[in-house]
């Protein structure tokens, strides 16, 4: 490696993203290979919550033919997805990653899309995929569903009073201070509402949030884990964090 080619690798920041599963083993392969295939500073860092069709056995298999690129964290039970990423969070910041990454394992959120939100870190604390800025949008989703998460973002948004359009997208690219600056322990909240505590939250921190617009396509593989518990959640928790705000607990 001559000095440019030294110079270029260390101007480049070491991503790390976040993919929790459970029942994923037809799409994780895909997932993995292609977010590897963006660049060398790419990793995996896999969060399975014991899933019993085999998911973490086959990340296992690619871990031990990308070495130093994929790390698998089991965990016993499944937890939900907010604790899945809270556990994914402790564990990459234990790493030199300049950059954390938070996606889906079922290819609904495009592997190719991440490079354009990585580059746009340059410009904020943390990016957000978004489905609802110009240039944005989602398929294969039903009428019902689409006008559950408009209607649901613009609820969290009302609320809150934020101007950001997707607050409950999970693809994200967090720069290193405004993850370390949430405290992830405290938050207890799941499914769509944890993506809305932690944008909210990093806003309050003072950190520069944007939106960068994504095609989401509803999942390839699998089967949707959207339920009216979650749904419910997000509507009551909203209400807490902006109670929360107000009485200055954080």
């Amino acid at each position: 490696m001559n000095a440019d080619e030294m110079s270029s690798a260390a101007a480049t920041p070491a991503v790390t993203v976040i993919v929790p599963t459970y029942n994923e083993a037809d799409s994780i392969p895909i997932v993995i290979e292609r977010v590897l295939a963006l660049g060398p500073q790419y990793r995996m860092l896999v969060v399975d919550d014991s899933s019993p069709d085999g998911t973490a056995n086959i990340v296992e298999g690619l871990r031990t033919v990308n070495p130093g690129r994929i790390e698998l964290l089991v965990r016993p039970k499944k937890e939900g997805i907010g604790r899945a990423y809270v556990a994914g969070f402790r564990l990459a910041l234990r790493s030199r990653a300049d950059l954390i990454a938070t996606m889906d394992a079922d290819l609904s959120h495009d592997p190719a899309d991440l490079a354009r939100l990585v580059d746009a870190t340059k410009h904020a604390d943390l990016v957000l995929g978004s489905r609802y800025v110009d240039g944005g949008d989602t398929q294969g989703w039903p009428m019902h569903r689409r006008m559950i998460s408009r209607i649901g973002g613009r609820y969290a948004r009302v609320v809150l009073g934020v101007p950001i359009q997707d607050l409950t997208g999970g693809f994200k690219v967090y720069r290193r201070p405004a993850l370390e600056a949430l405290d992830i322990d405290e938050i207890e909240s799941d499914g769509y509402v944890f993506q809305i505590e932690t944008t909210y939250k990093t806003m309050l921190n003072g950190f520069r949030v944007i939106e960068v617009p994504i095609r989401f396509v509803d999942r390839v593989a699998g089967k949707s884990k959207l339920s009216r518990r979650i749904v419910f959640e997000a509507m009551l928790v909203v209400w807490k964090l902006k109670i929360e705000r107000v009485l200055g607990r954080f």
